[in-house]
Protein backbone atom coordinates (compact mmCIF):
# COMPACT_ATOMS: atom_id res chain seq x y z
CA UNK A 1 0.00 0.00 0.00
CA UNK A 2 2.92 2.35 0.74
CA UNK A 3 4.34 1.61 -2.72
CA UNK A 4 0.93 2.24 -4.34
CA UNK A 5 0.58 5.55 -2.51
CA UNK A 6 3.88 6.76 -3.91
CA UNK A 7 3.63 5.15 -7.34
CA UNK A 8 0.10 5.88 -8.58
CA UNK A 9 -0.11 9.69 -8.31
CA UNK A 10 3.49 10.27 -9.41
CA UNK A 11 3.62 7.97 -12.43
CA UNK A 12 0.23 9.21 -13.67
CA UNK A 13 1.28 12.86 -13.37
CA UNK A 14 4.59 12.04 -15.07
CA UNK A 15 2.77 10.36 -17.96
CA UNK A 16 0.41 13.30 -18.46
CA UNK A 17 3.35 15.74 -18.33
CA UNK A 18 4.81 14.13 -21.47
CA UNK A 19 2.28 16.05 -23.60
CA UNK A 20 2.86 19.63 -24.75
CA UNK A 21 -0.25 21.69 -23.94
CA UNK A 22 0.89 24.38 -26.39
CA UNK A 23 0.49 21.93 -29.28
CA UNK A 24 -3.16 21.52 -30.30
CA UNK A 25 -2.72 17.88 -31.41
CA UNK A 26 -0.84 16.91 -28.26
CA UNK A 27 -3.46 18.73 -26.20
CA UNK A 28 -6.15 16.48 -27.72
CA UNK A 29 -3.97 13.44 -27.11
CA UNK A 30 -3.48 14.50 -23.51
CA UNK A 31 -7.23 14.63 -23.01
CA UNK A 32 -7.28 10.95 -24.04
CA UNK A 33 -4.36 9.98 -21.83
CA UNK A 34 -6.42 9.61 -18.68
CA UNK A 35 -8.98 7.45 -20.53
CA UNK A 36 -6.35 5.05 -21.82
CA UNK A 37 -4.46 5.05 -18.55
CA UNK A 38 -7.54 3.83 -16.70
CA UNK A 39 -8.30 1.44 -19.57
CA UNK A 40 -4.88 -0.19 -19.04
CA UNK A 41 -5.36 -0.37 -15.27
CA UNK A 42 -8.77 -2.04 -15.61
CA UNK A 43 -7.56 -4.39 -18.34
CA UNK A 44 -4.82 -5.53 -15.95
CA UNK A 45 -7.35 -6.03 -13.16
CA UNK A 46 -9.56 -8.04 -15.53
CA UNK A 47 -6.67 -10.31 -16.49
CA UNK A 48 -5.84 -10.82 -12.81
CA UNK A 49 -9.41 -11.74 -11.92
CA UNK A 50 -9.88 -14.13 -14.81
CA UNK A 51 -6.45 -15.73 -15.18
CA UNK A 52 -4.42 -15.29 -11.99
CA UNK A 53 -7.32 -16.29 -9.73
CA UNK A 54 -7.65 -19.51 -11.74
CA UNK A 55 -3.89 -20.18 -11.51
CA UNK A 56 -3.89 -19.58 -7.75
CA UNK A 57 -6.90 -21.83 -7.13
CA UNK A 58 -6.07 -24.66 -9.52
CA UNK A 59 -2.31 -24.67 -10.13
CA UNK A 60 -0.06 -22.93 -7.64
CA UNK A 61 -0.10 -19.89 -5.35
CA UNK A 62 3.64 -19.55 -5.93
CA UNK A 63 3.03 -19.29 -9.66
CA UNK A 64 0.08 -16.97 -9.05
CA UNK A 65 2.30 -14.51 -7.19
CA UNK A 66 5.41 -15.16 -9.27
CA UNK A 67 3.85 -14.12 -12.59
CA UNK A 68 2.88 -10.58 -11.39
CA UNK A 69 6.35 -10.20 -9.88
CA UNK A 70 8.03 -11.06 -13.21
CA UNK A 71 5.65 -8.77 -15.11
CA UNK A 72 6.44 -5.89 -12.73
CA UNK A 73 10.19 -6.41 -13.25
CA UNK A 74 9.71 -6.38 -17.02
CA UNK A 75 7.62 -3.21 -16.74
CA UNK A 76 10.40 -1.56 -14.72
CA UNK A 77 12.96 -2.48 -17.38
CA UNK A 78 10.76 -1.04 -20.17
CA UNK A 79 10.22 2.13 -18.11
CA UNK A 80 13.97 2.60 -17.62
CA UNK A 81 14.70 1.98 -21.31
CA UNK A 82 12.59 5.00 -22.19
CA UNK A 83 14.56 7.31 -19.90
CA UNK A 84 16.23 9.21 -22.78
CA UNK A 85 12.91 9.93 -24.49
CA UNK A 86 11.01 11.39 -21.53
CA UNK A 87 10.27 15.08 -21.16
CA UNK A 88 11.37 16.58 -17.86
CA UNK A 89 10.41 19.98 -16.50
CA UNK A 90 13.35 22.39 -16.39
CA UNK A 91 11.57 25.07 -14.39
CA UNK A 92 13.23 25.75 -11.06
CA UNK A 93 11.07 27.39 -8.42
CA UNK A 94 12.83 29.41 -5.76
CA UNK A 95 10.15 28.66 -3.22
CA UNK A 96 8.23 25.51 -2.36
CA UNK A 97 4.71 25.86 -3.82
CA UNK A 98 3.10 24.66 -0.56
CA UNK A 99 5.04 27.31 1.36
CA UNK A 100 4.09 29.91 -1.25
CA UNK A 101 0.38 29.10 -0.94
CA UNK A 102 0.57 28.85 2.84
CA UNK A 103 2.10 32.33 2.96
CA UNK A 104 -1.07 33.72 1.34
CA UNK A 105 -3.23 32.41 4.18
CA UNK A 106 -0.76 33.63 6.79
CA UNK A 107 -0.64 37.13 5.26
CA UNK A 108 -4.45 37.26 4.96
CA UNK A 109 -4.80 36.37 8.65
CA UNK A 110 -2.25 38.97 9.66
CA UNK A 111 -4.19 41.60 7.70
CA UNK A 112 -7.61 40.53 8.99
CA UNK A 113 -8.41 44.12 10.03
CA UNK A 114 -7.71 45.55 6.58
CA UNK A 115 -10.62 47.49 5.10
CA UNK A 116 -12.27 46.76 1.75
CA UNK A 117 -11.14 50.22 0.57
CA UNK A 118 -7.49 49.38 1.20
CA UNK A 119 -7.90 46.08 -0.64
CA UNK A 120 -9.58 47.80 -3.60
CA UNK A 121 -6.74 50.33 -3.84
CA UNK A 122 -4.16 47.53 -3.75
CA UNK A 123 -6.03 45.55 -6.43
CA UNK A 124 -6.13 48.61 -8.65
CA UNK A 125 -2.41 49.15 -8.09
CA UNK A 126 -1.80 45.58 -9.25
CA UNK A 127 -3.90 46.24 -12.34
CA UNK A 128 -6.51 43.63 -11.41
CA UNK A 129 -9.97 44.46 -12.78
CA UNK A 130 -12.91 43.25 -10.65
CA UNK A 131 -14.15 39.88 -11.90
CA UNK A 132 -15.75 36.73 -10.55
CA UNK A 133 -12.39 35.15 -9.68
CA UNK A 134 -11.19 38.16 -7.69
CA UNK A 135 -14.51 38.47 -5.85
CA UNK A 136 -14.55 34.81 -4.77
CA UNK A 137 -12.82 34.18 -1.41
CA UNK A 138 -12.20 37.92 -1.28
CA UNK A 139 -10.77 37.70 2.23
CA UNK A 140 -7.59 36.24 0.69
CA UNK A 141 -7.10 39.49 -1.24
CA UNK A 142 -5.89 40.92 2.08
CA UNK A 143 -2.63 39.05 1.39
CA UNK A 144 -1.94 41.68 -1.31
CA UNK A 145 -1.32 44.22 1.46
CA UNK A 146 1.92 44.52 3.42
CA UNK A 147 1.73 42.68 6.77
CA UNK A 148 -0.07 44.52 9.56
CA UNK A 149 -1.51 47.07 7.17
CA UNK A 150 1.90 48.31 6.13
CA UNK A 151 3.15 49.16 9.62
CA UNK A 152 5.94 46.61 9.35
CA UNK A 153 8.02 45.34 6.48
CA UNK A 154 7.38 41.87 5.17
CA UNK A 155 6.56 39.80 2.12
CA UNK A 156 3.64 40.97 -0.01
CA UNK A 157 1.92 38.24 -1.96
CA UNK A 158 1.37 38.64 -5.67
CA UNK A 159 -1.92 38.32 -7.55
CA UNK A 160 -0.85 34.95 -9.00
CA UNK A 161 -0.03 33.61 -5.52
CA UNK A 162 -3.43 34.70 -4.21
CA UNK A 163 -5.09 33.07 -7.23
CA UNK A 164 -3.28 29.81 -6.46
CA UNK A 165 -4.51 29.84 -2.86
CA UNK A 166 -8.06 30.51 -4.03
CA UNK A 167 -7.83 27.63 -6.49
CA UNK A 168 -6.91 25.23 -3.70
CA UNK A 169 -9.92 26.42 -1.67
CA UNK A 170 -12.21 25.88 -4.66
CA UNK A 171 -11.23 22.22 -4.69
CA UNK A 172 -12.54 21.61 -1.16
CA UNK A 173 -16.32 21.50 -1.89
CA UNK A 174 -15.71 19.34 -4.99
CA UNK A 175 -13.63 16.93 -2.89
CA UNK A 176 -16.25 16.77 -0.14
CA UNK A 177 -19.22 16.27 -2.48
CA UNK A 178 -17.36 13.45 -4.26
CA UNK A 179 -17.18 11.39 -1.08
CA UNK A 180 -20.64 9.83 -1.51
CA UNK A 181 -19.54 8.45 -4.86
CA UNK A 182 -16.60 6.81 -3.10
CA UNK A 183 -18.95 5.34 -0.48
CA UNK A 184 -21.12 3.80 -3.20
CA UNK A 185 -17.98 2.62 -5.03
CA UNK A 186 -16.88 0.55 -2.02
CA UNK A 187 -20.06 -1.56 -2.04
CA UNK A 188 -19.20 -3.58 -5.16
CA UNK A 189 -16.44 -5.46 -3.35
CA UNK A 190 -18.28 -5.95 -0.04
CA UNK A 191 -22.04 -6.42 0.24
CA UNK A 192 -22.54 -7.22 -3.44
CA UNK A 193 -20.25 -10.22 -3.03
CA UNK A 194 -22.08 -11.39 0.11
CA UNK A 195 -25.37 -11.26 -1.80
CA UNK A 196 -23.90 -13.23 -4.67
CA UNK A 197 -22.90 -16.08 -2.36
CA UNK A 198 -26.58 -16.72 -1.51
CA UNK A 199 -27.75 -16.93 -5.16
CA UNK A 200 -27.72 -19.70 -7.74
CA UNK A 201 -24.24 -19.45 -9.28
CA UNK A 202 -24.36 -22.57 -11.42
CA UNK A 203 -23.26 -22.08 -15.04
CA UNK A 204 -22.95 -25.71 -16.02
CA UNK A 205 -23.04 -29.04 -14.16
CA UNK A 206 -20.16 -29.05 -11.70
CA UNK A 207 -19.14 -25.42 -12.22
CA UNK A 208 -20.31 -22.53 -10.04
CA UNK A 209 -19.26 -18.96 -10.71
CA UNK A 210 -17.33 -17.54 -7.70
CA UNK A 211 -19.36 -14.64 -6.30
CA UNK A 212 -16.25 -12.42 -6.26
CA UNK A 213 -15.83 -13.07 -9.99
CA UNK A 214 -18.79 -10.77 -10.67
CA UNK A 215 -16.50 -7.84 -9.88
CA UNK A 216 -14.88 -8.54 -13.24
CA UNK A 217 -18.03 -7.14 -14.90
CA UNK A 218 -17.05 -3.69 -13.59
CA UNK A 219 -13.70 -3.96 -15.39
CA UNK A 220 -15.35 -5.46 -18.48
CA UNK A 221 -17.76 -2.52 -18.67
CA UNK A 222 -14.88 -0.04 -18.31
CA UNK A 223 -12.68 -1.78 -20.90
CA UNK A 224 -15.57 -1.81 -23.40
CA UNK A 225 -16.97 1.65 -22.71
CA UNK A 226 -13.77 3.76 -22.47
CA UNK A 227 -12.76 3.23 -26.14
CA UNK A 228 -16.35 4.04 -27.18
CA UNK A 229 -16.25 7.19 -25.06
CA UNK A 230 -12.82 8.29 -26.29
CA UNK A 231 -13.24 7.46 -30.00
CA UNK A 232 -16.94 8.15 -30.58
CA UNK A 233 -18.56 10.24 -27.83
CA UNK A 234 -15.70 12.72 -27.30
CA UNK A 235 -15.30 13.61 -31.03
CA UNK A 236 -19.06 14.12 -31.29
CA UNK A 237 -19.03 16.34 -28.21
CA UNK A 238 -16.06 18.34 -29.59
CA UNK A 239 -18.13 19.33 -32.60
CA UNK A 240 -20.72 20.89 -30.28
CA UNK A 241 -18.59 22.30 -27.45
CA UNK A 242 -15.26 22.97 -29.27
CA UNK A 243 -13.45 21.62 -26.19
CA UNK A 244 -10.49 19.20 -26.56
CA UNK A 245 -12.09 16.82 -24.03
CA UNK A 246 -15.61 17.22 -25.40
CA UNK A 247 -17.19 18.10 -22.05
CA UNK A 248 -15.78 19.68 -18.91
CA UNK A 249 -14.33 17.46 -16.22
CA UNK A 250 -17.06 18.48 -13.76
CA UNK A 251 -19.75 17.51 -16.27
CA UNK A 252 -18.06 14.15 -16.68
CA UNK A 253 -17.83 13.59 -12.92
CA UNK A 254 -21.48 14.55 -12.45
CA UNK A 255 -22.61 12.13 -15.17
CA UNK A 256 -20.88 9.27 -13.36
CA UNK A 257 -22.51 10.29 -10.09
CA UNK A 258 -25.95 10.08 -11.71
CA UNK A 259 -25.15 6.58 -12.98
CA UNK A 260 -23.83 5.44 -9.59
CA UNK A 261 -27.08 6.61 -7.96
CA UNK A 262 -29.03 4.58 -10.53
CA UNK A 263 -26.86 1.54 -9.79
CA UNK A 264 -27.80 1.80 -6.13
CA UNK A 265 -31.49 1.91 -7.06
CA UNK A 266 -31.07 -1.20 -9.22
CA UNK A 267 -29.15 -2.91 -6.40
CA UNK A 268 -31.98 -2.14 -3.97
CA UNK A 269 -34.60 -3.54 -6.37
CA UNK A 270 -32.57 -6.72 -6.97
CA UNK A 271 -32.13 -7.21 -3.22
CA UNK A 272 -35.87 -6.78 -2.69
CA UNK A 273 -36.48 -9.52 -5.26
CA UNK A 274 -33.88 -11.75 -3.55
CA UNK A 275 -35.60 -11.36 -0.17
CA UNK A 276 -39.01 -11.96 -1.73
CA UNK A 277 -37.75 -15.15 -3.40
CA UNK A 278 -36.31 -16.37 -0.07
CA UNK A 279 -39.66 -15.80 1.64
CA UNK A 280 -41.64 -17.51 -1.13
CA UNK A 281 -39.48 -20.63 -0.88
CA UNK A 282 -39.36 -20.71 2.92
CA UNK A 283 -35.63 -20.05 3.07
CA UNK A 284 -35.66 -17.05 5.41
CA UNK A 285 -34.11 -19.05 8.25
CA UNK A 286 -31.88 -21.15 5.98
CA UNK A 287 -28.99 -18.80 5.17
CA UNK A 288 -26.75 -21.60 3.89
CA UNK A 289 -29.26 -22.84 1.33
CA UNK A 290 -28.94 -21.44 -2.19
CA UNK A 291 -31.84 -19.18 -3.14
CA UNK A 292 -33.42 -20.22 -6.48
CA UNK A 293 -32.59 -16.93 -8.16
CA UNK A 294 -29.84 -16.59 -10.77
CA UNK A 295 -26.75 -14.60 -9.86
CA UNK A 296 -26.99 -12.95 -13.29
CA UNK A 297 -29.67 -10.67 -11.83
CA UNK A 298 -26.77 -8.75 -10.24
CA UNK A 299 -24.88 -8.17 -13.49
CA UNK A 300 -26.70 -4.92 -14.50
CA UNK A 301 -25.69 -3.11 -11.30
CA UNK A 302 -22.05 -4.15 -11.81
CA UNK A 303 -22.08 -2.98 -15.44
CA UNK A 304 -23.65 0.36 -14.48
CA UNK A 305 -20.97 0.70 -11.82
CA UNK A 306 -18.32 0.20 -14.51
CA UNK A 307 -19.79 2.85 -16.83
CA UNK A 308 -20.11 5.25 -13.88
CA UNK A 309 -16.44 4.62 -13.09
CA UNK A 310 -15.46 5.43 -16.67
CA UNK A 311 -17.02 8.85 -16.19
CA UNK A 312 -16.32 9.80 -12.58
CA UNK A 313 -13.08 8.00 -11.78
CA UNK A 314 -11.28 9.29 -14.88
CA UNK A 315 -12.97 12.68 -14.50
CA UNK A 316 -11.65 13.04 -10.94
CA UNK A 317 -8.15 12.10 -12.05
CA UNK A 318 -8.20 14.71 -14.80
CA UNK A 319 -9.84 17.35 -12.63
CA UNK A 320 -7.37 17.17 -9.74
CA UNK A 321 -4.45 17.02 -12.18
CA UNK A 322 -5.38 20.22 -14.00
CA UNK A 323 -6.84 22.28 -11.17
CA UNK A 324 -3.72 22.57 -9.00
CA UNK A 325 -0.52 24.54 -9.67
CA UNK A 326 1.79 22.77 -12.12
CA UNK A 327 4.31 21.90 -9.41
CA UNK A 328 1.61 20.19 -7.32
CA UNK A 329 0.09 17.87 -9.91
CA UNK A 330 1.26 14.74 -8.08
CA UNK A 331 -0.31 16.18 -4.94
CA UNK A 332 -3.49 16.83 -6.91
CA UNK A 333 -3.69 13.19 -7.98
CA UNK A 334 -3.09 12.22 -4.35
CA UNK A 335 -6.17 14.27 -3.48
CA UNK A 336 -8.15 12.22 -6.00
CA UNK A 337 -6.96 9.00 -4.34
CA UNK A 338 -7.78 10.38 -0.90
CA UNK A 339 -11.43 10.74 -1.96
CA UNK A 340 -11.69 6.96 -2.13
CA UNK A 341 -9.57 6.31 0.94
CA UNK A 342 -11.70 8.63 3.05
CA UNK A 343 -14.86 7.34 1.35
CA UNK A 344 -14.07 3.85 2.63
CA UNK A 345 -13.85 5.23 6.16
CA UNK A 346 -17.20 6.97 5.72
CA UNK A 347 -18.71 3.72 4.45
CA UNK A 348 -17.37 1.82 7.47
CA UNK A 349 -18.71 4.49 9.80
CA UNK A 350 -22.16 4.32 8.18
CA UNK A 351 -22.25 0.53 8.49
CA UNK A 352 -21.16 0.65 12.15
CA UNK A 353 -23.67 3.37 13.02
CA UNK A 354 -26.57 1.62 11.26
CA UNK A 355 -25.59 -1.72 12.81
CA UNK A 356 -25.78 -0.14 16.27
CA UNK A 357 -29.10 1.57 15.61
CA UNK A 358 -30.93 -1.33 13.92
CA UNK A 359 -29.70 -4.25 16.08
CA UNK A 360 -30.74 -5.26 19.59
CA UNK A 361 -34.09 -5.95 21.28
CA UNK A 362 -34.37 -9.28 19.44
CA UNK A 363 -34.28 -7.48 16.10
CA UNK A 364 -32.19 -8.35 13.08
CA UNK A 365 -29.96 -5.53 11.94
CA UNK A 366 -29.74 -4.38 8.33
CA UNK A 367 -26.45 -6.29 8.12
CA UNK A 368 -27.34 -9.48 9.99
CA UNK A 369 -25.18 -12.53 9.27
CA UNK A 370 -28.32 -14.17 7.91
CA UNK A 371 -28.79 -12.01 4.81
CA UNK A 372 -32.30 -13.41 4.39
CA UNK A 373 -33.24 -11.64 7.63
CA UNK A 374 -31.13 -8.56 6.92
CA UNK A 375 -32.19 -5.52 4.95
CA UNK A 376 -29.44 -4.57 2.56
CA UNK A 377 -32.19 -3.12 0.39
CA UNK A 378 -32.81 -0.44 3.02
CA UNK A 379 -29.10 0.35 3.04
CA UNK A 380 -29.01 0.63 -0.74
CA UNK A 381 -32.02 2.94 -0.74
CA UNK A 382 -30.30 5.06 1.91
CA UNK A 383 -27.14 5.26 -0.23
CA UNK A 384 -29.23 6.17 -3.27
CA UNK A 385 -30.82 9.01 -1.29
CA UNK A 386 -27.49 10.23 0.10
CA UNK A 387 -26.00 10.02 -3.41
CA UNK A 388 -28.83 12.20 -4.72
CA UNK A 389 -28.14 14.76 -1.99
CA UNK A 390 -24.42 14.63 -2.73
CA UNK A 391 -25.13 15.05 -6.44
CA UNK A 392 -27.32 18.10 -5.78
CA UNK A 393 -24.54 19.65 -3.66
CA UNK A 394 -21.97 18.80 -6.35
CA UNK A 395 -24.06 20.48 -9.06
CA UNK A 396 -24.53 23.55 -6.83
CA UNK A 397 -20.79 24.02 -6.27
CA UNK A 398 -19.93 23.10 -9.86
CA UNK A 399 -22.06 25.96 -11.19
CA UNK A 400 -19.98 28.50 -9.29
CA UNK A 401 -16.66 26.76 -9.85
CA UNK A 402 -14.03 28.84 -11.64
CA UNK A 403 -11.54 26.76 -13.61
CA UNK A 404 -7.85 27.44 -13.29
CA UNK A 405 -6.81 29.98 -15.91
CA UNK A 406 -4.09 27.82 -17.47
CA UNK A 407 -6.47 24.86 -17.59
CA UNK A 408 -7.95 23.78 -20.90
CA UNK A 409 -11.23 22.85 -19.12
Amino acid sequence: MVAQGGHRPCVQAFGADQFDEEDSEECKAKSSFFNWWYFGVCAGILVSLLILSYIQDNLSWVLGFGIPCIVMLLALVVFLLGNKTYRFSTKMEEENPLVRIGQVFVSAIKNWRATSTAIAIEEEAHGTPPDLASEQFKFLNKALLPPYGGKYSGKVCSISEVDEAKQILRLVPIWVTSLMYAVVFSQSSTFFTKQGVTLDRKVSPGFDVPAAMLQSFVSVAIVIFLPIYDRILVPLARVVTKRPAGITTLQRIGTGMVLSSLSMIIAALVEMKRLKTAREHGLVDSPNVTIPMSIWWMVPQYILFGVADAFTMVGLQEFFYYQVPNELRSVGLSLYLSVFGFGNFVSSFLVSAIEGITSGDDRYSWFADNLNRAHLDYFYWLLAGLSAIGLAAFVYFSKSYIYRRESRS
